[in-house]
């Protein structure tokens, strides 16, 4: 059904002559004349009759008007929904707890007039692509990991640079120091089963303990953060590594004890990723917020792997 005919129909029904609703729709008497006869065939009835103050509607008319004005007000609401400022602003973080999603909180509240839809993604593949169909606005990631550059139509921008902690049992080794070094931690186990071959993650970690030989394990399957924490916890051997920023809860009787890495601090860089295209009002906003708040990258005493961009 022609919608501009539908609009044409109740503006004739509201004006109640034909002049009239051409005026108010800025087109020729003729097109409305035309526009309501299309809808008429399409419809197979008469909407309207000629009489002396104008067009009165007929009984068919009167029992469609109601339907056409819900008609508009749907069409309406279904541009509203990709409109750009008129959508939510549709962005990407790796996991609810995670630093992404800590910086996306900070922005909406310092700017809670946009609405957001925060969804997660598993690798930058499928993030890109989500970001080339219109699927998403933004994601989060590291990049540009080997063998994956950034593609040309995709910007990005470092935004955060995350510290790693030591995340160990009461009874780990360590667990009484108030920091550790890269190099104590040689010949210790650090099992970190959310590593997924092929990752971006994956891609860092691997750089670590090529660096600086740590022993790093992924194995076992990833019960998630609650089963990590317990493992931790009860296994003396074991220890793992925690974004600084990253907000995990656990029972008082875990007694888990967080440790900054020092000589250097190992980060994680994360860059925001958009489509050059894209003319959300709101993702600029989003650029400017994250460039206030976040601090400077490769600072000293850092260490990132060496496709980690900007250098």
């Amino acid at each position: 059904m022609d919608l501009e005919a539908v609009r044409t129909f109740v503006a004739v029904a509201e004006a109640g002559q034909f002049q009239k609703a051409a005026a108010d729709l800025s087109i020729t008497q003729q097109a409305v004349s035309k526009r309501i006869a299309t809808l008429e065939r399409t419809l197979g009835v008469r909407l309207f009759t000629r009489a002396a103050r104008g067009a009165e509607l007929t009984i068919d008319g009167q029992a469609f008007l109601p339907h056409a004005r819900e008609l508009l007000r749907v069409a309406e609401r279904a541009g509203a929904s990709v409109r750009p400022g008129r959508r939510p602003l549709r962005v990407d973080v790796l996991a609810s707890r995670s630093a992404q999603s800590g910086l996306m909180r900070g922005f909406h509240r310092a700017h809670p007039e946009i609405d957001l839809d925060v969804m997660m993604l598993f690798d930058i593949e499928t993030a890109v692509t989500a970001i080339r169909s219109g699927a998403i606005d933004a994601s989060f990631r590291a990049v540009a990991a080997p063998g994956r550059p950034v593609p040309e139509d995709i910007a990005s921008v470092r935004v955060l640079d995350e510290p790693l902690q030591l995340l160990t049992g009461p009874a780990h080794a360590l667990a009484g120091a108030q920091s550790v070094t890269l190099a104590q931690l040689v010949g210790h186990r650090i099992w970190m089963p959310g590593i997924a071959p092929g990752t971006e993650w994956a891609a860092y970690y691997d750089d670590l303990v090529a660096e600086f030989g740590l022993t790093i394990e992924a194995t076992g399957p990833n019960f998630g953060s609650d089963a990590l924490l317990d493992t931790i916890a009860d296994t003396p051997a074991l220890a793992t590594f925690m974004g600084e920023p990253t907000r995990l809860v656990w029972p008082a009787g875990h007694g888990l004890r967080r440790i900054p890495v020092t000589d250097p601090t190992p980060v994680y860089p994360h860059s925001l990723l958009w489509h050059r295209d894209n003319p959300h009002p709101a993702l600029a906003t989003l650029r400017t917020h994250l460039a206030a708040t976040t601090t400077g990258h490769d600072t000293t005493g850092t260490w990132t792997p060496s496709w980690a961009i900007p250098r």
